[in-house]
């Protein structure tokens, strides 16, 4: 039962968006006895500013996960922005510090980065390839830039958006070596696919897996199967594979730290888990 102590977080979406995330963080909140609860709250983009600032005057209020259509707006409504947040180009999760001000992070690529560091990859020197340079992709390459990769490629349909993103990763990170404009994997140590294709089986493959070292490692951000075609092709040319899902169980207790719920592991959250598979 939410009561007027209970700390509120709200996940701010659009009304159809499916919201997942209760049904992670708030099994955890009641295994843990953590007096917390995440709330979906569908707003839309024309009020979300007034209501945005209305949402922090309540005095049990934590923060924020903030998802599509909203992450860019946010920017511009809170005091103080993470260098990954400013890399990125939108704000995924934002903190009501207790001086009143409010901080704005981006976790979408740190639960990307995370599950790759788990699973062995080193990324300090490496050279990463992004295809994909949207709402998921910009956060990937900003937690890459981040952890240290000498080299980013930035591979997107539109040119824009690439040219985009590396203006503000160089701008923060200015030993980065940044390329755009292809999408070649050749030479990568990583290449991730942040696009939806994948979602359907006769979708075409976001990169030529043949020309991916046996070496490289791969990732991919579609969650609707597990493995997809990109992820099976790569298998077969015998690279390490992260599968979409593992992004966001890496992701969530980056979420807690930064409210200050303390941390869990992507196991432990699984286990407790709504979410269908």
């Amino acid at each position: 039962m939410i009561s007027g102590t209970t700390t509120l977080i709200a996940h701010l979406g659009y009304p159809t968006f499916a919201f997942k995330s209760p049904l992670i963080y708030n099994p955890w909140f009641e295994k843990k006895d953590i007096d917390a609860v995440v709330v979906p709250m569908g707003v839309k983009a024309e009020d979300y500013p007034t209501f945005f600032r209305s949402l922090f005057t309540l005095t049990n209020i934590r923060g924020a996960l903030v998802t599509m259509p909203h992450k860019v707006t946010t920017m511009g409504l809170v005091d103080e922005l993470s260098p990954t947040a400013a890399a990125a180009g939108a704000v995924n999760a934002v903190l009501l510090r207790e001086d009143g001000t409010l901080v704005g992070e981006q976790f979408d690529g740190t639960g990307f980065v995370r599950g790759v560091l788990r699973k062995g990859l080193s990324l300090q020197g490496k050279k990463a390839l992004v295809v994909g340079n949207g709402g998921v992709g910009s956060p990937i390459a900003a937690s890459l830039a981040g952890e240290g990769v000498a080299e980013l490629g930035l591979f997107d349909p539109n040119t824009a958006a690439s040219e985009s993103l590396a203006q503000r990763l160089t701008a923060h990170y200015p030993r980065l070596q940044v390329t755009t404009g292809s999408k070649d994997p050749a030479g990568y140590d990583l290449a991730v696919n942040a696009t939806p294709l994948g979602m359907n089986d006769d979708d075409p493959l976001p990169m030529d897996v043949d020309r991916l070292a046996p070496t490289a490692f791969v990732g991919e951000v579609v969650m609707k199967q597990e493995i997809t075609p990109f992820l099976r092709a790569a298998q077969e040319k015998g690279c390490k594979v992260q599968v979409g899902k593992d992004m966001l169980f890496e992701m969530i207790p980056a979420y807690l730290e930064f409210f200050g719920f303390g941390t869990a592991t992507p196991e432990e959250l699984r286990a407790v888990s709504l979410v269908e598979d």
